[in-house]
């Protein structure tokens, strides 16, 4: 256990034995992951939702698959663009304040769409609303409580943290898919916003932004001040895009993580349900089947930070973009309208891969960009929901077009083959990082 190290030396009076402040028994940042965890899991409900909407608001106002579509994406793009403005809002104005507000932003965006009549409102609300509150509950959360509050085992942490996403998906698909099939979408949007605001007193009383709030050096660490404020916000993160745009390494995990993106919320959380329900498969069974990809998705997260504290995040990096490749190759000849072993064997193989990239792909942001690298992180971020937007549109576009989704479901699969080559040639930093802010 990291001990707390402020002192009171100094106002000590002479000849007295100087009194140390009594180690916790369970460091203060074991509550603060575990806030953020049921934050995360909160949070997951608005993520669990568009695949469900696909058919039911196709029905409903006749629009296109790939109108749907587009809402989604502008929604996965959004999440994704606002992340590395969060990071730095958050060095700016704290967690508390930044988190809380984003909660707000989703609930209100997925209130308003109950009362939608239009495409274009559908992109307003659920694309902008809760895409812009999304971003800012993006992992980038998770890198910045992550890299704050631990020194020791922060591979470790950023796996159970990502998998709380995963939890999540377990706890509301099958929620949500029952309410979508017996009750209607509305009822399931509502859930959503109820979800969203639930989680807020949990983050405005329990989450601190920083060790030195509560006079506690960081997990494995020693005690350090709390930073000043950094303004500029919007000017910092695009500080640090420019400067990371000049190293090789940002472009191969932004790219490969952009593939990443595209193969899961893109393609499986967004597509598989009507995909799946487009072969005969009942919408509750497929969406039970995407929360048992979140079930093995924890273990495979989990296991996933274990082992980046441990080997090389490139070569994992490789091997979980390379298998999930393999799966999606193989999976247009598994959909049927029952559920049989060999799509079981698929929901295991794929949902122990989901999000096993995360872990990885932060530990090496952390390696080549050091203080920066929550930003950094975001902005990879960033081209990972760029990637799940273009397939979440170009999916429905292509059902719409060619009436079956495999063409995308193959196209996934080689783009996986070239993440795992992108990963591998990551190089290593010669040197130790330096903030690229002030670079």
């Amino acid at each position: 256990m990291a001990q707390t190290t402020e002192t009171a030396a100094a106002s000590t009076p002479a000849g007295q034995s100087p009194r140390v402040p009594r180690t916790p028994r369970i460091h203060r940042a074991w509550f603060v992951a575990a806030v953020t965890f049921v934050t995360i899991i909160g949070a997951a409900a608005f993520a669990s939702l568009p695949g469900l909407l696909i058919e039911p608001l196709h029905e409903e106002f006749h629009w296109s698959r790939g109108t749907i579509g587009f809402a989604v994406s502008v929604n996965l793009a959004l999440y994704g663009l606002t992340a590395p403005f969060a990071a730095a809002l958050m060095d700016r104005f704290g967690i508390r304040r930044v988190v809380a507000a984003a909660l707000g932003v989703i609930a209100l965006g997925s209130l308003l769409t109950v009362r939608m009549t239009a495409a274009w409102q559908l992109v307003l609300f659920w694309g902008v609303l809760v895409g812009l509150g999304s971003g800012s509950m993006a992992l980038a959360f998770a890198a910045t409580v992550t890299n704050r509050w631990f020194v020791a085992r922060r591979g470790l942490v950023t796996g159970i943290l990502t998998a709380a996403g995963a939890s999540g998906q377990l706890i509301f698909l099958p929620l949500l898919s029952w309410l979508v099939e017996h009750h209607g979408w509305r009822p399931a949007a509502v859930t959503v916003a109820l979800a969203a605001l639930v989680v807020v007193p949990f983050v405005w009383l329990l989450l601190r932004d920083h060790p030195a709030d509560v006079r506690l050096a960081p997990y494995g660490g020693e005690y350090a001040d709390k930073p000043a404020p950094v303004p500029g916000a919007a000017r910092r993160a695009l500080a640090v895009l420019l400067k990371a745009a000049r190293t090789g390494p940002f472009w191969l995990l932004a790219g490969s993580f952009a593939i990443c993106g595209a193969s899961t919320n893109g393609l499986v959380k967004t597509h598989f349900v009507p995909a799946a329900h487009d072969h005969g498969m009942p919408v509750t069974a497929a969406a039970g089947l995407l929360a048992v990809i979140g079930v093995f998705d924890v273990v495979g997260t989990v296991a996933s930070g274990w082992f980046t504290d441990r080997f090389s995040p490139r070569r994992l990096l490789a091997v979980y973009y390379a298998l999930r490749g393999i799966s999606l190759l193989f999976l247009p000849m598994l959909l049927a309208p029952a559920v049989h072993p060999p799509m079981l064997f698929f929901i295991v193989f794929y949902g122990l891969d989901w999000v096993a990239t995360v872990p990885p792909t932060i530990a090496l942001c952390r390696e080549h960009y050091g203080e920066d690298s929550a930003i950094v992180f975001g902005w990879v971020l960033a081209s990972h929901q760029v990637g799940a937007a273009a397939v979440a549109f170009a999916g429905g576009v292509a059902r719409d077009v060619f009436g079956t989704y495999d063409v995308v479901w193959y196209a996934s699969g080689a783009l996986c083959a070239a993440a795992a080559l992108m990963a591998l040639v990551i190089s290593r930093p010669r040197t130790e990082p330096v903030p690229l802010a002030g670079a």
